[in-house]
């Protein structure tokens, strides 16, 4: 999560659908050793071609991260939509985000402290042309960590 290797506990994470604010998750069932996150490095994502109003995601950052995710639409356009994420170690979440998950204890490398809990946060991000969404480009930053998102359709 961090320069200095701190993890939370896979075996805390919920497995299965899980659902934020309504919204359905699939996050991958958590396995030691395994990726469970994707670090945020520039990745562009294939979606469902369709028109979508929010993509929401599971995620955390080092530190709070005000960064931009870039929308690729069936047409050639690409708008650019705020991506603010509260940072991973629990407090009040400054960008008003929900907690989807707050573990018991932190792993560092070398112990597991008790009593430090962190959180990945739901957030979301507006889709706001009316146009088929094609894919998502996600930010370089590798504070960034995503776990899952999913798109929405409102109407």
């Amino acid at each position: 999560m961090n320069v200095w290797r701190n993890s939370l506990p896979a075996e805390e994470f919920p497995s299965g659908e899980l659902v934020i604010e309504g919204v359905p998750f699939h996050p991958p069932r958590p396995r030691r050793g395994a990726d469970d996150h994707v670090t945020c490095d520039g990745q562009l994502l294939a979606v469902a071609e369709g028109g979508y109003d929010w993509l929401y995601l599971l995620a955390c950052s080092e530190r709070r991260v005000e960064e931009e995710i870039a929308l690729h639409f069936t047409g050639g356009q690409v708008d650019f939509e705020p991506l603010r994420v509260s940072d991973f170690w629990a407090a009040v979440p400054f960008f008003g985000e929900s907690a989807a998950f707050t573990s018991a204890v932190m792993h560092y490398p070398h112990h597991v402290q008790p009593r430090v809990p962190g959180t990945i946060w739901c957030q979301r991000v507006p889709v706001v042309r009316r146009a088929p969404l094609a894919a998502v480009r996600l930010p370089r930053n590798a504070a960034v960590h995503v776990f899952a998102a999913t798109l929405v359709r409102c109407g």
